[in-house]
């Protein structure tokens, strides 16, 4: 088992020599020590070795392939990288004056059209921090565009069951009713009970397309057409994007506000926690009420900071996160708009093609086999004879296997769940090697289900009661223990 680093420790060892002091010595405050912190003694070269160890023990996209689901872990190209570190973006301070950071708010009044043209909307925020920041931000700007217009009586957003997960949680932060719409069987949003739903107590409906089967709602013109009427607006949750850039504009269906994940498909490493980068998109009705500051642009081509006179006011601190923008606004310029659409009909192959894999094999039932998928598949883990066995025993023994595995349990509405997404960027190799290895999988559940219920087995740390794990987290070793 892998040391912890008070294990390590050892007396009278050092791992760094502290240079002498250029600043006049002043006593430390009493409050500010602590005699109960034994900070472990370790030479060099055994904290470097400690920390490479454990970096290896991680599963990243560049190590293997990483199948999961509506988050699109997609590969984050090394160029992004190089350009974000560039002196010029990666050494500004957030209080320089406009005069002194034309270059980055150039950059940034870029990337603006860029996804106001990607998407077909009219005008674009960048200050969000990641997707439900953004969604919060759209939600927020609904809810005020609709007071502007002296409705006061709306307080109903209505959510389909197979919307993205944070769209109620979003709503509720936004002091609004989320109302429940359900699917009709072909996995599509049932039209008769959004119908029911529609009156004037509607602010708007936030809706995921393709949705969180993985497929594309195939009513969504009329749907947003019906929800108009009444005088609502509709969200479009950008989760899924990467399906379908470059080929279709959510603006021109009917979508009124959207956020874009650059974390997910603008290929902005994800993970941890941030830092991301949802920006959103409006139509020109609701440009007003966008929170700024927004970059602009003078007859001089000089770049100045304007806030919209309706703003639902700032959102973020500065201006977001800078370099997340950097690195979406670098992987679009190398793509360009063939580059883009190419990304999205790739990924939208990629799942297909695990699709049809699984229903030839049929190992894994697929609820929604008989469409087309989008960018993922849903399946399920219901292994005809081996009962016994669910989705989680699949998704840890495929560990086992060299696989992070994909998002389980999600969407809610289909049972023991397995959302697979491949993205655009893994080979055919690589795809066959992962249903393999499902396959492989299928056969042990059947001959020895007890193979599964103990995986994984080659794994630095087995299988953890991951209840008690949210629910009395221990965040910090101390050396007593």
């Amino acid at each position: 088992m892998e040391k912890f680093i008070y294990d390590l420790s050892v007396p009278g060892r050092r791992g760094v020599d502290m240079p002498n002091s250029d600043v006049p010595e002043t006593a430390l405050p009493q409050e500010y020590l602590r005699e109960d912190l034994p900070l472990p003694e370790i030479g060099e070269p055994e904290v470097v070795r400690h920390y490479v160890r454990l970096s290896q023990l991680n599963y990243a996209v560049d190590k293997g392939m990483y199948p999961l689901g509506s988050c699109t872990m997609k590969y984050n190209p090394k160029v992004n990288e190089r350009l974000c570190r560039l002196p010029g973006f990666a050494n500004l301070h957030p209080l320089q004056g406009a005069e002194q950071v034309q270059g980055a708010m150039g950059m940034m009044y870029e990337l603006q059209d860029m996804l106001a043209a990607i998407t077909g909307f009219a005008a674009v925020t960048l200050q969000p921090a990641a997707g439900a920041h953004g969604e919060l931000t759209g939600v927020l700007i609904m809810r005020k565009a609709q007071l502007a217009r002296g409705q006061t009586q709306r307080y109903k957003i209505l959510v389909p069951d197979s919307a993205h997960g944070t769209n109620p949680a979003t709503t509720t932060m936004a002091g609004l009713e989320v109302i429940e719409i359900p699917s009709a069987p072909d996995g599509n949003v049932d039209i008769e009970a959004l119908k029911a739903q529609l009156d004037d107590k509607v602010v708007g409906l936030m809706i995921t397309n393709p949705n969180t089967l993985g497929l594309f709602e195939q009513n969504i013109v009329t749907i947003c057409q019906l929800v108009h009427a009444v005088g609502g607006f509709v969200y479009g949750d950008g989760a899924n994007l990467n399906a379908i850039m470059g080929i279709v504009r959510p603006a021109d269906l009917g979508i009124d506000v959207m956020h874009f994940n650059l974390h997910k498909t603008f290929s902005v490493p994800h993970g941890g926690g941030g830092p991301g980068a949802g920006p959103v998109g409006v139509t020109e009705e609701l440009a007003p009420f966008l929170p700024g500051p927004l970059v602009a642009m003078d007859e001089d081509d000089e770049f100045y900071w304007v806030v919209p006179e309706q703003s639902i006011g700032r959102v973020k601190s500065f201006h977001g996160n800078f370099g997340a923008l950097v690195r979406a606004h670098v992987y679009i310029r190398m793509h360009g708009a063939e580059g883009l659409r190419a990304v999205s009909e790739d990924a939208v192959l990629s799942a297909n093609y695990i699709q049809a894999l699984l229903k030839q094999r049929g190992d894994y039932p697929i609820p929604h086999g008989d469409r087309f998928c989008m960018h993922e598949v849903v399946a399920q883990g219901k292994i005809a004879g081996a009962e016994g066995v669910h989705t989680l025993d699949i998704a840890k023994r495929l560990i086992d296997f060299g696989y992070h595995p994909p998002t389980i349990y999600f969407p809610l509405i289909v049972p023991e769940a397995l959302m697979i997404e491949p993205t655009e960027t893994e080979a055919k190799e690589t795809l066959d090697a992962f249903v393999d290895a499902l396959t492989d999988i299928a056969r042990e559940a059947r001959a020895d289900a007890e193979l599964l219920h103990s995986a994984p087995h080659t794994a630095p740390v087995r299988r953890l009661d991951e209840v008690r794990a949210a629910r009395q987290p221990v965040l910090a070793r101390h050396a007593e223990e």
